[in-house]
């Protein structure tokens, strides 16, 4: 075969090809072309002004300041690194055919999940502030297993980070139907969140670190309000078993989700959600 008929051939094919591909850009674009995109029915891509005094602690950092005849502008340039520091584990996989709380032990995979987060903890080595434990006995024994871990940082309790269901989710789910249930935790998870996700307090002089051990939907929702979303969407997102989420709070009141549900410490067979 000449170097001509072989040129002759792949010129063929070429042109083929173009005119093919020309065919379909021809159709597929009228086909396209006809198709109306309406924001208001379709998608809506416009976002809520993000508000930088969500925790409404700028303003009263702004009066104590003026209080103390300090310079507001010397001050925010001085605390414009410090941040706050808050990290969500969610207990490990439990015993869920018990019929009281008391009753919901780890399981054995459980403990290993805790074990293994809490080893993650100490690796990461930064200066933890506190452990605050959920007083359920599947967040207590989660906790208890990463203390061993972090023998060093103070623990407490708070019962106000039990499991709960803070506001009716959208879409809707069959699991609770009760609006009593809502009406009950709402209050109760929104108290919560109010107390551990602020800025940084006057009183702080470095970064602080947070460790909230609790559970999926507590998470899930604190989530939500942190990064100002939709607090109803809470149930479209998963979490694993002793999975770590972290958030980061500045002094200016912006917030960063770093990472959530991370099981990436774990080997694929010890992670479990359900």
């Amino acid at each position: 075969m000449t170097f001509f008929s072989k040129f002759r051939k792949t010129s063929v094919f070429g042109i083929g090809t173009l005119t093919i591909g020309s065919i379909l850009y021809y159709n597929f674009g009228r086909i396209f072309s006809n198709i109306e995109f309406n924001d208001s029915e379709n998608i809506n891509l416009e976002s809520s002004k993000w508000d930088h005094n969500w925790d409404r602690r700028y303003f009263k950092s702004k009066s104590k300041l003026i209080s103390d005849n300090t310079n507001l502008q010397s001050y925010n340039k001085a605390r414009a690194k410090i941040v706050r520091h808050v990290i969500l584990i969610r207990h490990g996989q439990y015993n869920t055919q018990g019929k009281t709380d008391n009753d919901r032990h780890l399981t054995h995979l459980g403990k290993l999940q805790a074990e293994i987060t809490g080893m993650r903890l100490a690796e990461i080595a930064v200066p933890y502030t506190t452990i605050v434990r959920s007083t359920m006995t599947r967040a207590q024994e989660t906790s208890k297993l990463i203390e061993v871990h972090l023998p060093t940082v103070p623990v407490m309790d708070d019962s106000l980070l039990v499991e709960g269901t803070p506001i009716p989710p959208d879409p809707p789910s069959g699991h609770w139907k009760s609006e009593k249930t809502f009406f009950q935790d709402g209050p109760r998870i929104e108290a919560a969140f109010r107390k551990y996700f602020h800025r940084s307090e006057l009183s702080d002089e470095s970064d602080t670190y947070t460790i909230l051990v609790c559970h999926a939907n507590i998470i899930r929702y604190f989530i939500c309000r942190a990064l100002q979303f939709p607090p109803n969407g809470w149930l479209r997102m998963s979490l694993n078993h002793g999975s770590i989420t972290w958030i980061t709070i500045f002094s200016s009141g912006r917030v960063i989700l770093r990472c959530f549900g991370d099981t990436g410490h774990m080997l694929p067979e010890w992670i479990t959600s359900n």
